[in-house]
Order: C-alpha cells, then structure tokens, then sequence
C-alpha cells in the first residue's frame, strides 16, 4: 500500500463520485470486498457479491446510488462503479518509474531521432531512421525496426519487436513479448511447392491503443494493417495481414482475425473467438466465445457457435445427430406436405 494514501475527497473527484462519509478518511490501497483491509478501498459492481459487501472490511465502497442501502461504510457514490473503479486505480498504480535516457547497453543507429525525454531500457535496438516521441518508454530488450514511429507517451514494455515500417500513435501501450509487424501467411502454391509472397504494406496503430502480452500483427501484403484508436487486444491475439479494426473493438486471448477482414467500431471478441479472412463485420457486433464469423456481418447484434458445454456422452451423442439434421428436416418437410394434402 502507498505510505502516504490518498483521502476520499481526492479519489472523489478524480473518478467523478460523491462522498459518503468522512471525505478526510485517508485510503492506502485498493482490494476486493473479500479481502480488503483497513485502509482499503473497495468496489460493488456485481449483485452476485452482496453477501460479501456486508461483511467486507473495506474502509471505504465505490458503488451506484441503487445500491447504497446495502452498505452502511464510508462510500463514494458513482454512476458507474465499475468504471470509477477503473479509475480509480490510476491513482494506485504501482509500475515503476522509468527513468529518462538511454541505458548504455542500448544500440540506437544514427539516423535514429529519439526524444530527450524518453527512457530507453537496456539492450534496446532502434533501427536505421525510426522516430522515438516525447516520454516514450522502451523496456528493455525491445527492438524498433528501421523507418518505424513511435508516438510520444507511448509505453513499451520488455522484449517486444517492431518490425519496419510500423507506425504507433500517442499513449500507445504494447505488453512484453508482442510483435508488430512480422509477415502475413502469404504465400501461392506453385505445383505443390509454396512461393512466399512478400509483405511489402506496414502497419498502422491508432492513439491510445493497448496490446497485450504476446500477441501478433502482421503487416500488409499490400497496404497496411490497420488498428484504429482505442482498440483493446489481450495476450495471445493474432491479427492477420490488412485487418482493418475499427475503433474501441475489444478482443479477448486467442482471438483472431484472418487477413484482408474489416472490423467495425465497437465491436468485442470473446475468447477464442474470430473471423475467417476476407469478410466485413459492420459496427457494434459482439462474437461469443469460441463463435467463428464465416462471412460478412451486416447487422449489429450478439452471434454464438459451437455446442454447449455438457457431459461428453451427452455432448458426443448431440454432436454425432449434428451430422443427420438435414436428413431429418426433408423428413419433416415430407411429413408436413404430406399432412396438408390428406387435410
């Protein structure tokens, strides 16, 4: 927990709640409501953690006005607790500053430009020409390709590669381990042999994007792929070559997109889930885990596949009479003809 702490008042405005209570009670960290201790401050956003909103420890709850009643605490009173929560975590963040310079172990080329102001981490490559911007962070290990930009405050964690030609917007946050803009799956098929077909596009991410852990993005075969600003990616996410993704899409691990496909805006992919190659999913679509996009979506809305979870030998059983469903729809589209002749 932070040593000094923060009092209500202060947390109050920074995440846009009302104070209930004491506004100079004075909050050293943040913790669920089942393990929150004095001097913690807490949330209630689910109705399934009632019980436990009675019993917690919490100094202080972030909750909506509707649910005020359940709790008699210091309270701080928002319109969405959930997201004064996620704000208010900002004020507790416990990353370690990163401090401004070039380690000397780093290899920056001399047609390099690289801010002042940023921090550049041991073993960090910059290649021929790439642009670093102001308060950019490069964890150590990462390595930016020739020709490549990188946005000021953008944060860059540890043993990322950026290949060339890849331009990051501002506030840009790319986790450990993820690569931008390795090659697209391109290639033909020359009589059984495969002939590579080079990537000669780029690749293109919007402001205030976050990339998780390990995740990858291919660069274009022709043109660029393109993340727009406010696109949420987890770990383990792939985006094919010339995905276009459209703003504050949100894509959970092992999501993938294959090539050429166009993403609109809004849209959230839950795990496992995705879409074939060159389709168009409009706006506001919400794909369900493990649910495939076969082809273009035109109307907003949730989609699912896949079977239930169930038993296996209920699941094998529902999965084998998968395969003599259309057999027994013209069996029932037969007996329906039939019924209408005899009435």
């Amino acid at each position: 927990m932070a040593e000094s702490g923060r009092v209500l008042s202060e947390i109050a405005t920074h995440i846009g709640a009302t104070v209930r209570g004491d506004p100079t009670l004075r909050i050293y960290g943040l913790n669920t409501l089942k393990d929150a201790r004095v001097g913690e401050l807490s949330f209630f956003a689910n109705s399934a953690y009632r019980d436990q909103l009675a019993q917690t420890s919490a100094a202080a709850v972030i909750l909506a006005a509707s649910d005020a009643s359940h709790f008699a605490g210091h309270a701080l009173i928002a319109s969405d607790a959930y997201v004064a929560y996620a704000r208010a975590t900002a004020l507790f963040d416990t990353t370690p500053p990163a401090e401004t310079g070039v380690h000397p172990s780093a290899v920056i080329h001399p047609t390099a430009t690289v801010a002042a102001s940023a921090a550049i981490g041991a073993h960090v490559t910059v290649g021929a020409g790439a642009s670093i911007g102001e308060r950019v962070v490069l964890g150590p290990g990462t390595s930016i390709g020739a020709n490549s930009v990188v946005g000021a405050d953008c944060r860059i964690a540890a043993n990322v590669t950026i290949y060339h030609g890849v331009r990051i917007g501002a506030g840009v946050v790319i986790h450990g381990g993820a690569v931008l803009g390795a090659d697209g799956f391109g290639f033909a098929n020359d009589g059984g042999r495969w002939v590579k077909i080079h990537q000669l596009g780029g690749v293109i991410i919007g402001d205030g994007v976050e990339i998780g852990a390990c995740t990858t993005i291919d660069r274009g075969a022709l043109g660029d792929t393109v993340i727009e600003a406010g696109v949420i990616l987890d770990n383990h996410v792939q985006i094919g070559h010339n995905v276009h993704l459209g703003e504050n899409t949100a894509m959970a691990a092992y999501a993938a997109i294959a090539g050429s496909t166009t993403v609109g805006k809004n849209c959230i992919f839950a795990g496992q889930s995705g879409a074939v190659g060159h389709v168009s999913i409009c706006d506001n679509v919400i794909a369900h885990a493990r649910c495939t996009l076969s082809k273009s979506i035109t109307r907003p809305g949730a989609y699912s596949a896949d079977l239930l979870m169930d038993e296996t030998p209920q699941w094998r059983r529902n999965a084998a009479r998968f395969r003599h469903l259309d057999e027994l729809v013209r069996r029932v589209k037969k007996l329906e003809n039939k019924i209408g002749d005899e009435s």
